[in-house]
């Protein structure tokens, strides 16, 4: 992690097993960390997902990211809007790191908007906003 602005230990820690998880694709390692529905934006629109679903889809979208040369994902920096005892809003900066054999490896900016829900003692992700269209990211980088 690079520049974290302030934020709570609990949401620093979280972001942290996120980032983890993330970078393994381990549906058991995602699934505590999403809620069993949850909102999910692009700048196409927003739909409510079912985890399950959502749990079905990681395969294929980690054999799409690693065609296209992502290596790993990093969290760059945290932005926590305490919204009130039960809801944390929090701006999350990715770097994405992409490297294809006979190109120079890339380091993509990404960001995203997550609401967290504190129920008893464990954060879950409520709603995701992703801020880009990561597949036209892909092709603008000439990753496809």
């Amino acid at each position: 992690m690079k520049q974290i602005n302030t934020v709570s230990d609990g949401v620093r820690a979280f972001f942290e097993t996120y980032e983890n998880a993330t970078n393994s694709y381990e549906v058991e390692n995602i699934s505590p960390l999403y809620a069993e529905s949850f909102l999910f934006g692009t700048p196409q629109g927003a739909q409510a997902v079912k985890k399950e679903d959502f749990l079905r889809v990681l395969p294929k979208r980690r054999g799409f990211f690693s065609t296209v040369g992502l290596r790993k994902t990093e969290v760059a920096s945290l932005e926590e809007t305490k919204l009130d005892d039960n809801y944390r809003m929090v701006k999350v900066g990715w770097l994405m790191h992409y490297e294809q054999a006979a190109k120079e490896p890339i380091a993509d900016e990404n960001s995203a908007t997550y609401i967290l829900f504190s129920g008893g003692h464990s954060l879950q992700i409520v709603m995701q906003i992703d801020h880009q269209d990561l597949m036209k990211r892909v092709r603008e980088l000439g990753l496809m």
